[in-house]
């Protein structure tokens, strides 16, 4: 999760401000950046992971920042193969913003001439994924920073030019057709627009979408044949962002809606749906049955209403709503109250009908007792099971790897996706951090059977602070021997 350009960003924390909840604990940022072999492994590795785990998040290089969204970018992969992890390697992208290390987005980014905002200015710390051969790290408010497998920044990527809007940090890719889709949202008109991405990196569709205002959008949905939209009431202030303030607030009287667009149809026109006000971060996905539309995201019921420091209007929990097509009423309600975030399914179900989803528990405690992941059955609308990691280990993202090169679910002849008893079967993969030790661990878990103990532990001898979101990327990763001299030598036991 981030925030796009919009605010000053100070230079050093006022005197006397006591460290904040988003620079504490293991949310505290780390200087340096390493490669190191594993110090220990416990259980045993799959033999059939073979490629690398990456996690993005924010990593403020002059130590402080003024919100959790305003870190530079740091990158974090362990590297897997043959039954072994051969190597784990950090890295910050390199922006015009880790350059300057505490300047001002704002002044970077903004030219006061031409009332132009500069889109290579990012902190590029929100997500990691990779399409058409190339890794991309993402944040909303920016062009996506294309990087290597071993963490080098190679430069920003606009798809040869047609992309002119930042990128948001949650593209989706249809297990279908391979297409990459996603949209970019602006603080001035157009305020948002749809991108198609043919699976070699072409773009195919670049569409605009009417929007009455600048609103914050982080993520969105793909089904079989549309797009879904989130038009939520955390705006753009003008004025605030002039005077120096957050840029982005809550708004009573900015209706709440869903939108849902044809996927490949310039002519068409974005259909609304009205919903009861609330903020989603996230959507685990969503789908086409039988006249609707089905999506499931983590919900809050208000967000920011006194400035991006306010985290009183509740915490995410697991919701679903349901768009009737034919009448344009929208069914919705709570799935837990157990508070989760950074939903996620197989990839190979992406837009289509489903039955497994994870999340990891969710506090604002910045050293909470322990941390748990959750696995619902959605056909049942319930949480199933939970993996309760030690105390004192505080766990991220759960990130879904199929155990076979064979899409979980899918038999011969059958798309992707579809429910054959085989969905879960895979694995769960997320960074945790051993308090107690001060160092930190990917740990692998069984996905059908999440409650058991972890299949392997791959231990570093660092900590790797708590971050956002990541991908696995299969294949044959590089040796460490490998990696440029400079600042990447092989300095583990």
């Amino acid at each position: 999760m981030t925030t796009p350009t919009g605010s000053p960003t100070p230079a050093s924390p006022p005197a006397s401000t006591p460290t904040p909840l988003h620079l504490s604990g293991n949310n505290a940022p780390v200087a340096a950046e390493v490669t190191h072999r594993p110090s220990e492994v416990t259980g045993t590795v799959p033999k059939e992971l073979c490629g690398q785990f990456f996690r993005n998040g924010p990593n403020p290089r002059s130590g402080w920042s003024p919100h959790f969204f305003a870190g530079d970018g740091m990158l974090h992969t362990v590297a897997l193969a043959d039954g072994h992890a051969t190597w784990y390697r950090n890295r910050y992208v390199r922006t015009p913003l880790h350059a300057q290390p505490g300047a001002s987005r704002f002044a970077l980014a903004f030219d006061p001439a031409t009332s132009r905002i500069d889109y290579r200015v990012t902190t590029a710390n929100t997500h990691l994924i990779a399409h058409a051969g190339r890794l991309f790290a993402l944040e909303e408010g920016g062009f996506p920073y294309e990087v290597t497998p071993d963490l080098t920044t190679l430069g920003v990527f606009t798809f040869d030019g047609a992309l002119t809007t930042p990128m948001t940090a949650h593209p989706k890719t249809c297990p279908l057709t391979g297409e990459l889709h996603f949209f970019g949202y602006r603080l001035r008109p157009p305020y948002l627009t749809y991108y198609r991405v043919s699976a070699a990196g072409e773009v195919l569709q670049k569409q605009t979408v009417d929007l009455p205002r600048a609103v914050m959008m982080h993520d969105f949905a793909l089904t079989a044949h549309h797009v879904v939209f989130m038009d939520l009431p955390v705006v753009f202030d003008a004025d605030r962002a002039a005077a120096g303030g957050p840029p982005w607030r809550w708004d009573d009287g900015h209706h709440a809606r869903f939108g849902i667009l044809p996927r490949a149809g310039e002519a068409a026109r974005v259909r609304w749906f009205d919903i009861a006000p609330c903020y989603v971060w996230h959507t685990m996905n969503a789908f086409e049955t039988d006249g609707t539309i089905t999506l499931t995201g983590t919900r809050v019921p208000t967000l920011w209403r006194q400035g991006p420091q306010d985290l009183s209007g509740g915490l995410p929990t697991l919701h679903q709503w349901v768009l009737h097509l034919a009448t344009g009423k929208v069914t919705e309600a709570p799935l837990d109250d157990v508070p989760s975030e950074y939903p996620r399914i197989a990839d190979t179900a992406i837009g289509l009908p489903h039955r497994y989803g994870y999340t990891a528990g969710f506090t604002l405690d910045a050293e909470p007792r322990h941390t748990e992941v959750y696995k619902y059955d959605l056909t049942h609308g319930a949480r199933r099971s939970t993996h309760r990691f030690p105390a004192g280990h505080l766990c991220g993202e759960p990130v879904f790897v199929p155990r076979s090169p064979t899409a979980p679910g899918q038999e011969p002849g059958q798309e992707p996706g579809r429910e054959s008893g085989r969905e879960d079967d895979g694995y769960l993969l997320t960074f945790a951090h051993d308090r107690s030790r001060g160092t930190s661990y990917l740990a692998v878990l069984d996905a059908a059977d999440l409650g058991a103990a972890p299949v392997a532990e791959v231990h570093v001898p660092v900590r790797i602070p708590a971050g956002f979101h990541g991908n696995w990327v299969p294949g044959a990763p590089r040796l460490a021997s490998e990696f440029p001299a400079a600042a990447g030598a092989l300095n583990g036991p």
